[in-house]
């Protein structure tokens, strides 16, 4: 237990540290949905769909904040921000291909480094990496466990609300 709580704690602050002006930059991003009568629109493939839950449906629900659905017509002040575990996750790849060709504003949140080869960190306004690339404690069969993609992508969300709270506070 004392190894998994140094272990969060140090990814939690990797990505604090590391991703400070992204974090600011995508709350910056959402904002002007709101302030330009648009919505923010949340999507998040396979476990990751867990935020835009807790967007919706938590105890403080993020404002303006809508579910992203293949029909749904985006509008110029529309923003969509995507979470997946992978950069190569298929359905988050065709959304942001999508989304670019649109010409819609959205940032990402996902595992890997942005790099010239992550086509949705170049696709993206605002790219976050979770920097999770494998599980975070060794097991008994030499491999490693605990990959935490859910709880460090709403450790990103909840950083960028207490930002994009306060730009609207000071409207």
């Amino acid at each position: 237990m004392k190894m998994l709580t140094t272990q969060i704690a140090g990814l939690l602050q990797r990505i604090a540290s590391n991703h400070e002006d992204e974090i600011e930059d995508t709350a910056r991003l959402l904002a002007q949905a709101v302030v330009g009568d648009g919505r923010v629109v949340l999507v998040g493939t396979n476990e990751l769909n867990g935020i835009v839950i807790n967007a919706i449906e938590g105890a403080e629900s993020f404002t303006n904040a809508t579910r992203f659905s293949r029909d749904l017509e985006l509008g110029t002040m529309d923003r969509v921000w995507l979470f997946t575990r992978s950069s190569a996750d298929i359905e988050a790849l065709e959304i942001a291909r999508d989304l670019a060709k649109k010409n819609v504003a959205f940032a990402v949140v996902a595992s890997e480094k942005p790099t010239e080869e992550n086509e949705l960190s170049e696709l993206a306004d605002i790219y976050i990496s979770t920097g999770i690339s494998k599980g975070l404690l060794p097991n008994d069969e030499g491999g490693r466990v605990v990959e935490p993609h859910l709880l460090a992508s709403l450790f990103v969300y909840e950083a960028v609300k207490l930002s994009f709270d306060e730009m609207l506070m000071d409207l």
